[in-house]
């Protein structure tokens, strides 16, 4: 791999650009948001739209949904992407610095085990059909097995691009007859394989830990053309990285902590794929060139994974009979 990016030290202080205020941005997104030339203009930006708070437009988008995407970090460190699914309503927010979720804990999701009382988590709030998408991490508060709180980090919007816009139902049938969970180390499945290649949609987990000992998980949306994500011989994935809202919340995490968790669902049966592992940007070089349109790549290598067929409950239009 070419192109490599010096690992910005992320206890480092981050500049103000007025007395007494910190940078909304962490040493990670502001080195990308420098490469770029954007850092100024991002300054700007992040202090008018990332908030500690839920405002009015959020406070009505969450309880619309009928399901979530989660980030969360096991007590090991790994991250893990996951998609969980309730009745609309299932989200909503109890003041302007809490949102409540009601959702099961469910053994058999990896990102479970980073859902206790006090650990940090990251949502996405997405709406296929309408393209919607906002986005918070915060720390999570939790009494019992069947719900918990999100005390807000951070809160912002984002832009619909590279979205499919897809109509969900309720699943009449859940897993095939049969199904079975399978689970591996670093090389993936056929069937893991073969879901990766038909997707146009994934989703990533990542996080920081600050000097304080405050962690920050993120999880966000990539999108492409179906089988936009690369399997190297050897497993490594590869992901093109597309113009977008020059945030760098992924990538800037992975800066400075490489590891990440990713999510792919089939939204025609439900299967779902989550992998954990290690993930390294490249900037620049010849592979790139092989990437049209992608302003630079992601090489990912898996660590862990599990494939569980029919784990997701809803289904496109049309392919629920």
């Amino acid at each position: 791999m070419s192109d490599r990016i010096d690992t910005p030290n992320p206890h480092s202080p981050r500049p103000p650009v007025s007395e007494g205020a910190p940078s909304p941005w962490h040493a990670g997104e502001i080195r990308l948001q420098q490469i770029l030339g954007v850092d100024a203009r991002m300054e700007e930006v992040g202090r008018k739209v990332l908030r500690d708070h839920l405002i009015e437009q959020h406070r009505l988008f969450y309880p619309q949904l009928p399901f979530v995407v989660l980030g969360s970090v096991d007590p090991d460190g790994r991250p893990w992407a996951t998609l969980r699914a309730n009745k609309p309503g299932f989200l909503f927010a109890t003041d302007i610095y809490h949102l409540a979720v009601t959702l099961p804990r469910d053994g058999n999701d990896p990102a479970d085990a980073g859902m206790e009382d006090g650990d940090a988590i990251g949502l996405l709030g997405i709406e296929l059909h309408t393209r919607r998408r906002n986005r918070l991490n915060g720390t999570i508060s939790r009494t019992n097995e069947t719900s918990f709180d999100i005390t807000v980090g951070h809160s912002f919007g984002n832009c619909p691009k590279y979205i499919t816009p897809r109509d969900l139902d309720i699943a009449r049938h859940s897993a095939p007859a049969g199904a079975t969970i399978t689970r591996g180390e670093h090389d993936l499945s056929n069937d893991a394989r073969a879901l990766i290649a038909r997707s146009d949609t994934f989703f990533i987990a990542s996080y920081i830990d600050h000097d304080d000992q405050r962690r920050d998980v993120d999880v966000s949306h990539r999108g492409g053309n179906p089988g936009f994500v690369h399997i190297e011989n050897d497993g490594t994935l590869i992901i093109p990285d597309y113009a977008g809202n020059r945030f760098f919340n992924t990538l800037g995490n992975l800066l400075i902590n490489p590891r990440a968790g990713l999510v792919f669902v089939d939204f025609t049966n439900g299967d779902m794929l989550q992998i954990t592992g290690n993930a390294e940007i490249i900037m620049g070089g010849a592979m790139l060139e092989n990437y049209e349109g992608a302003e630079r790549l992601v090489a990912f290598r898996p660590s862990q994974w599990i494939h569980r067929p029919g784990a997701f409950p809803l289904r496109m239009n049309g392919a629920n009979g």
